[in-house]
């Protein structure tokens, strides 16, 4: 198994800056650099450093909104090849049929809504480098990840790997392991969610689609008791196991293994069952609008940030574990991932303790 290492924006753009100054020094060796286009360089570039001991100080909040820009934002602009070179440095686990990497914030599996990247696009430079890969060869998806969700991805190497992982999925012989940071504290401190999932259409000024729970059951007229309702057609089964391993400050952290695998599953269950949405969670903190997270003072705080800013918020929802049933006489494949920077700072400063090593 390999060392796992975060994809962190200062590796990718690292690795985006050697590149570059590579292609540069090249050109320069072709075209030639005449005498006064080099004083001119080292004139602009003593100008720019003056003008940078000259600027105003920065605020602690903007420094905060900056950090959190580069997880939010600026992955999208890497260029494929470099963000594949960096999720092979911080692949999981490989073997002979699957390999586990690192998935980083706000990378789609699939090329949506005009973003750049994609794991896809990565893929068939990271089935170039990965070990025992022939020439030709394509890399598959066995499950699915969302965009704002960091953490473990099983790819396979061949389709009928890919078969065998998504039949493992579907029949829920895969035990998922999930960490979120949740505003608020849920209770029963642990418990199984089972609610259905139903895509809704929400109206109003910006009318938009969310997936919205779909009750079996209802309180009834007296107010004592629960009725039986017919099942909606278009409603998906859902079920969740969630336990709350700490919390303080207003804020949890807490464990969340899916049973079934509904679009945005967790993120509803968390929000509208149990009214504890996941931090950063600006699509599901409210429900009939569009807006980002709105955030107790308390919270605002300790997290150094204040109303206006809390759209720079990453969600904070990790892919902590998979393990995979044995195969052929194998014992059971567990792959885990470390959790991202960012969750690891707002645990701190909501003086949550940091979760065990896997």
């Amino acid at each position: 198994m390999r060392h796992a290492r975060e994809v962190t924006y200062t590796m990718l753009m690292r690795a985006y800056a050697t590149a570059s100054k590579t292609e540069t020094l090249a050109s320069n060796r072709k075209t030639g650099l005449k005498a006064a286009d080099i004083a001119n360089r080292l004139r602009s570039e003593q100008e720019k450093r003056i003008n940078d001991k000259n600027e105003v100080p920065v605020s602690p909040l903007q420094n905060r909104v900056n950090e959190l820009k580069q997880f939010s934002q600026q992955l999208q602009s890497i260029h494929p090849s470099v963000l594949a070179k960096a999720l092979y440095r911080s692949m999981l686990y490989e073997d002979q049929n699957i390999i586990a990497i690192n998935k980083p914030y706000g990378v789609p599996l699939h090329n949506v809504n005009g973003i750049r990247n994609s794991i896809s696009e990565c893929l068939p430079l990271l089935a170039k480098i990965t070990d025992g890969m022939q020439a030709g060869s394509q890399l598959h998806f066995c499950h699915s990840l969302e965009k704002e969700c960091t953490g473990v991805l099983i790819l396979a190497k061949t389709e009928e790997a890919a078969e065998h992982v998504q039949t493992l999925v579907r029949s829920h012989k895969v035990e998922r392991t999930f960490l979120a940071v949740t505003v608020g504290v849920p209770v029963p401190s642990e418990g199984v969610i089972d609610i259905p999932i139903i895509e809704k259409e929400v109206m109003g000024p910006q009318p938009h689609f969310k997936m919205g729970l779909s009750p079996l059951f209802k309180v009834n007229e007296e107010g004592d008791g629960v009725t039986r309702v017919r099942a909606h057609r278009q409603a998906e089964s859902a079920v969740t196991q969630y336990r709350v391993l700490d919390g303080t400050s207003g804020c949890s952290l807490v464990e969340l293994q899916p049973v079934t695998g509904v679009k945005n599953q967790l993120r509803v269950h968390m929000a509208l069952a149990l009214t504890c949405p996941i931090l950063g969670d600006h699509k599901y903190a409210h429900w009939n609008k569009l807006a980002p997270q709105k955030l107790p003072e308390g919270i605002l705080r300790r997290l150094g940030l204040v109303q206006s800013k809390t759209r720079y918020l990453p969600l904070h929802l990790h892919s902590r574990r998979i393990v995979l049933p044995r195969v052929k006489g194998h014992g059971d494949i567990t792959v885990s991932c470390p959790l991202p920077k960012y969750f690891t700072n707002a645990l701190k400063r909501l003086q949550i303790p940091l979760p065990g090593k896997e």
